[in-house]
């Protein structure tokens, strides 16, 4: 290992590569409740070709490689679990190009979510990106490769479905640009090419280090609003979702349901973003929304809440800091969620479940839900609060986190950026060609078998 570091600071510099055991322990964990896994060293490359280097010499010393952005997944993704280098992107953080007209962002992987957003209101303030509910350090390229979500998706889908391209470093060392940036200088989307996007998604790094991303931008128009479409009644959170999505106005779609503060225990609550280029194109959208559930207005089983001004910014929010809170609110600084991607209609399945494990395991709790698409899917979040202090507090936590995977399987549902358990309680359920095919292409690609290892293990 100590040759291994020696010419792991050749090839960055001495600055930028670390064995120290502060160091160590940083990145040996995330902020949920997944067990530390020491690294042996961490190096931040500037560029492209340093990952190069750095991943054909791992090759050559059969040392494990994780690459991580933010570190912010909370499933514990990005800890060495054999050991090995952690490469972190964050110098690799400028946003390279920007096509106003094509509305398009070209990033390097590290680039944050608050950096993009922030570029984008200083130089293209008519334009946007789907933020997610992450703190700004989250990067733009984890965030799309753990298939995310954010402020658009319930107009454009996960962050995937807004991914225009990618350039990838292969376990090899070779690198490869995937997508019209294949064959054009311009990376405005992924067909009609054979799509090998899909090898570098959902894989937590597994198969190749994602180097530059190409990300659809979208209007930011002057007049914005949220209503929220309130009731009791959990087995309408199917109805509601569909209705108002339907209508096709709306950018953002959350649900949420919480028993603090008091006022808002035992309410289902759904948010509707959405935005116009002038107040009577406002107008005409929030009547367009109450239309839609008039329905369910009339038979007094659920109505739009009146909101002040100042409370709607608070709603409107991207990121919304709320969430900051809840997670904080065993005051020990420890949060881990599970989201669960499912169909829209296992709503008031997955309320009641969450309800049930919560009180099982004497957790604290938030519930709620983001739309994916015009109500094609949902992720359903089950939030726990611990106290990190507290080994009981944080036993109870996994405990639940662990029952709310299972469950979400038994639902029909798919555990969201799995840690390596659920990973193969998810493995465990799979269809067995899938399973093969994974194994096989992981093999082809990372016969070393150094590519963040302990992950997504299907042989």
């Amino acid at each position: 290992m100590r040759q291994f570091i020696e010419q792991l600071k050749r090839i960055v510099g001495e600055a930028f590569v670390s064995d120290a055991a502060e160091e160590r322990f940083i990145y040996s964990r995330d902020q949920g409740t997944m067990p530390p896994s020491d690294p042996d060293v961490v190096a931040m490359p500037a560029d492209a070709a340093q990952i190069q280097a750095i991943v054909r010499l791992a090759g050559q010393h059969k040392v494990p490689v994780v690459p991580m952005g933010g570190g912010l997944v909370l499933s514990g993704l990005t800890r060495p679990l054999k050991g090995g280098l952690v490469l972190d992107l964050k110098r690799m953080n400028r946003v390279l190009e920007v096509n106003a007209l094509c509305r398009y962002a070209v990033v390097e992987a590290g680039c944050s979510e608050g950096m993009l957003q922030a570029y984008l209101k200083k130089h293209h303030p008519d334009l946007k990106h789907s933020m997610p509910d992450a703190p700004p350090i989250a990067t733009v390229g984890g965030n799309m490769l753990i298939h995310g979500s954010g402020h658009m998706s319930a107009w454009a889908g996960y962050h995937t479905d807004q991914l225009g391209g990618l350039e990838v470093v292969l376990p090899d060392g070779e690198l490869a640009r995937l997508g019209t940036c294949a064959v054009s200088p311009e990376w405005f989307g992924r067909a009609p090419l054979p799509d090998l996007a899909g090898l570098f998604l959902g894989w937590a790094g597994a198969t190749g280090v994602v180097t530059k991303l190409a990300i659809k931008l979208f209007p930011r128009r002057p007049f914005n609003d949220v209503r929220i479409f309130v009731c009791e009644d959990a087995e309408l959170g199917a109805q509601v979702i569909n209705k108002l999505t339907g209508v096709g106005v709306i950018e953002d779609m959350t649900a949420w349901m919480t028993p603090v503060p008091a006022w808002a225990n035992g309410l289902i609550n759904f948010n509707a973003v959405y935005s116009a280029n002038s107040k009577e194109e406002l107008t005409w959208k929030r009547e367009l929304l109450s239309a839609a559930v008039g329905d369910l207005i009339k038979q007094r089983v659920g109505g739009f809440m009146m909101l002040p001004p100042p409370m709607k910014k608070n709603f409107m929010e991207e990121p919304a800091s709320n969430l900051a809170k809840f997670a904080d609110v065993k005051k020990g600084g420890g949060f881990e969620y599970v989201g669960a991607i499912m169909p829209i209609d296992r709503f008031a399945q997955a309320y009641r479940t969450g309800l049930e494990v919560a009180e099982r395991h004497d957790v604290a709790y938030s519930l709620g839900c983001r739309v994916i698409g015009q109500g094609h899917a949902m992720m359903f979040f089950y939030a726990y609060a611990f106290n990190r202090a507290d080994q009981a507090d944080i036993a109870r936590a996994q405990a639940a986190l662990e029952e709310t995977n299972l469950a979400a399987l038994d639902m029909g549902g798919i555990p969201w950026k799995a840690e390596a358990p659920a990973q193969k309680q998810i493995m465990a359920r799979m269809d067995p060609g899938a399973l093969a095919l994974m194994g096989r292409v992981r093999a082809m690609l990372d016969p070393a078998g150094i590519m963040n290892p302990g992950n997504w293990e299907a042989m």
